[in-house]
């Protein structure tokens, strides 16, 4: 289970959008991120990582998405569940073969 967030879902996309907008016009681009940021109580470097991460899910910078990271989680946690059953059968499977191999009296 995720652990809970430190900023709402609407605070973090507002703040991306405006941080986006304000590094789109060369007027604001300087220190942008530092102004919205203390504007919003937000911490500036947490903020560069929103608008990265914003840049990567709209296709503009290279990287991993959201919705991949997503997926290779649910992937790799599903990965983990059959490697845990598979190890089950093994060795249930061990157990009864050696079962069949002792003599009955």
């Amino acid at each position: 289970m995720a652990a809970p967030r430190k900023y709402p879902d609407e605070l973090r996309e507002r703040a991306t959008r405006m941080a986006v907008d304000a590094r789109r016009d060369p007027a604001t681009r300087s220190g942008a991120l530092k102004r919205i940021g203390e504007q919003l109580g937000i911490n500036p470097e947490t903020l560069r990582n929103w608008v990265i991460q914003a840049e990567v899910d709209e296709g503009h910078r290279p990287g991993t998405t959201t919705d991949d990271a997503t997926r290779l989680a649910e992937l790799e946690r599903e990965n983990r569940e059959l490697r845990r059953a598979n190890a089950i059968l093994k060795s249930a499977s061990a157990f009864f073969a050696a079962e069949l191999d002792r003599p009955s009296r």
